[in-house]
């Protein structure tokens, strides 16, 4: 039996990168996906209402196919997106409801909390509203997830006792990292005794392809093994995780995933060497923190592709191929109808929305400077 009574095992589907196909989730696909996972004895499936078409996804692939008792749905309301009351917000509850099916939801999670986005919550009287929903039989298990300071984190789980676990972005990179502070987060939650939900266990993708001197460090110690396995297995390691959200793509990663954790007790000594020799290596190289997360997109009054910049500019500092960058900047920003960097206005609430803290500003003209180049 896993935290809060429900049994779970360490790897939990995350629904926010869900596989396209002519620019609309691919249902049928997510569907193999879903078999392939249940049939390999996992059910914990993270879901959101800020993830367009996530929601309804699900419902098909999992909800209307399989029996309620035989998974845990999470989901979460993003009170700080375009809601000037109580009742805007609350209203996302019943839209994850419909779009979902679920009937009721086995985690719910304020979400994003941090910085300016927290007060939402406080002001919408959302911390007592949830509770509500938990007596009422809507919701099981009650807690948030965190983008922000350790300090932060412990006068939010000070003041709120009744949330039953949180839900943090770890992982090896980001482990000692000062703008993220994932082992200081990590051990604020552990000293309140709330179990974690692990998300971004692969940096949003980076660390499925980190590298070449980190790639050297993990094949040398198991050439058979992927570099996002590796990182999944970091998480999943931690003392007091209830699950580590994997946000599969396609049905490779799927495989790939389950391949490593069906079988997944702890990390060897030799794994654990493993690991602190690959952030030793990461540590060399300044990437900008970006998950893809979007939610800087969410208010960009000028509509600019800044996480497809950011990507972009990665792959210029990892591989100094500035061709391969510029072709990963056309599609991840022009090719979705999205501006580029030269079009910002340095307003500045991008800055605001940013869980990782990023100088989002200041970053955007580097690559305007570095693609023009």
């Amino acid at each position: 039996m896993g935290y809060l009574g429900e049994e779970i095992k360490k790897l939990g589907f995350g629904l926010m990168r869900l596989p396209q196909k002519d620019g609309v989730i691919d249902v049928e696909q997510v569907k193999e996906m879903v078999d392939r996972f249940m049939e390999a004895g996992f059910t914990y499936f993270d879901t959101a209402w800020a993830y367009a078409g996530s929601e309804d996804a699900i419902r098909q692939a999992l909800v209307e196919r399989y029996p309620r008792e035989s998974y845990q749905l999470a989901t979460k309301n993003a009170a700080w997106i375009n809601c000037k009351t109580k009742e805007e917000a609350y209203a996302q509850f019943d839209t994850s409801l419909a779009q979902t099916g679920a009937e009721y939801f086995d985690f719910y999670l304020l979400h994003n909390l941090g910085e300016a986005r927290s007060h939402y919550f406080d002001d919408f009287d959302m911390w007592n509203w949830i509770q509500d929903k938990k007596k009422a039989g809507l919701v099981k298990h009650i807690g948030f997830s965190f983008h922000s300071t350790p300090e932060e984190l412990d006068a939010i789980l000070s003041a709120h006792p009744e949330m039953e676990f949180v839900q943090l972005q770890i992982n090896y990179a980001d482990w000692e990292n000062p703008a993220v502070q994932s082992r200081s987060c990590y051990e604020v939650a552990r000293k309140h005794g709330k179990p974690v939900v692990i998300m971004e266990p692969v940096k949003g993708g980076m660390l499925a392809t980190p590298p070449p001197a980190v790639v050297k460090v993990l094949k040398e110690a198991e050439p058979e093994s992927s570099a996002a396995s590796w990182a999944v297995r970091f998480a999943a390691g931690l003392e007091g995780v209830i699950t580590v959200l994997s946000g599969m793509s396609n049905v490779e990663q799927m495989e790939d995933n389950l391949s490593y954790m069906k079988s997944f007790t702890g990390l060897t000594e030799n794994q654990k060497e493993t690991l602190a020799k690959a952030q030793e290596e990461l540590q060399k190289i300044p990437l900008i923190p970006c998950t893809s997360c979007h939610y800087c997109a969410k208010v960009c009054p000028m509509n600019i592709g800044i996480a497809g910049s950011f990507t972009a500019m990665n792959y210029l500092t990892l591989y100094s191929d500035i061709e391969r960058a510029r072709h990963q900047e056309g599609w991840l920003v022009g090719g979705h109808g999205l501006k580029s960097a030269d079009a910002c206005i340095k307003c500045g609430r991008c800055e605001e929305a940013c869980p990782q803290h990023i100088k989002i500003r200041d970053t955007l003209e580097k690559v305007k400077e570095a693609m023009l180049s």
